[in-house]
């Protein structure tokens, strides 16, 4: 499923990334929080990271969600 290869992608960075939708909030490294934020392909969202992986988090995520919609 493609939220559990986005949460198991987000774990492998030392930093804390966040995924906005609307006016909520997801913790990256949480299923549970993934899944709650009910993001479908196409919806719109932003990750935020901070920590010192942070921006090869997002690059990662970021290329990540594009394979999705291959």
């Amino acid at each position: 499923r493609q939220a559990a290869l986005f949460v198991n992608q987000a774990t492998e960075f030392d930093a804390i990334i966040k995924v906005l939708k609307d006016n909520k909030e997801a913790d990256a490294k949480s299923i549970i929080s993934i899944m709650a934020l009910g993001a479908k392909k196409g919806t719109d969202i932003m990750i935020t990271a901070e920590g010192p992986d942070a921006e090869k988090a997002i690059e990662a995520l970021v290329k990540l969600l594009d394979s999705f919609t291959d």
